[in-house]
């Protein structure tokens, strides 16, 4: 087993160095970019069922006893309760106590939204990066005198081209589609944010 896991390994890093320093440069935004989506898919999962509504009056019919298992969940009871402080007050903009309470909620479900959306850019870029790269060496072997003695040095420099053309559109495609599928949840969730907020800052009006 650990000799598979060494024989592994040793695949691996002939094949990153196959493609230089580009490869270990996407290798390294590849990780980025998957702890990116990972922690996104994490933090957007629902985890609660039902419609806005009926989860605010969940909330308010159990109180306390009312078990959080999403961010949803800890988003109502947070706008529940700076509905009840702006009530206490006396102040008639209970919407915006409401807003501020589910603030680092907007900012929580948007995190590392950026760092995705940039590495799927930057990945192909760096990826065509390593092609040029790799012909420019094949190209330096086919203009020296020997050239047909260095046949190592043209292949070297053209599987360089691909391999980091190769990695780049492998790192950027899957991060492009799961990125979009975790756009639309994000989006979902500001909606029902804002359901929150006009929900409950209406509901002692009904």
């Amino acid at each position: 087993m650990l000799q598979e896991l060494i024989l592994y390994w040793n695949q691996f890093i002939h094949f990153m160095n196959a493609g230089g320093v580009i490869m270990w440069v996407l290798f390294f935004l590849n990780l980025a970019l998957w702890y990116g989506l990972g922690f996104r898919y994490l933090t957007l999962k629902r985890g609660t069922k039902g419609n806005i509504r009926r989860l605010i009056q969940k909330h308010l019919d159990r109180g306390d006893k009312k078990v959080y298992v999403g961010i949803l969940d800890y988003a109502v009871a947070d706008a529940l309760n700076a509905a009840e402080q702006a009530k206490q007050i006396g102040t008639t903009k209970p919407r915006e106590f409401i807003y501020d309470a589910l603030f680092p909620y907007s900012v929580m479900i948007s995190q590392y939204s950026t760092l995705v959306k940039t590495i799927v850019v930057l990945a192909p870029l760096v990826g065509l990066l390593g092609t040029v790269v790799g012909m420019i060496e094949t190209f330096d072997a086919l203009q020296s005198s020997s050239m047909f003695s260095q046949g190592d040095s043209i292949a070297g420099g053209i599987s360089k081209a691909l391999f980091t053309t190769e990695l780049g559109l492998v790192v950027a495609v899957p991060g492009l589609l799961l990125g979009k599928v975790l756009d639309k949840k994000e989006e979902k969730y500001i909606l029902e944010f804002e359901q929150i907020a006009d929900i409950i800052s209406t509901k002692d009006k009904e």
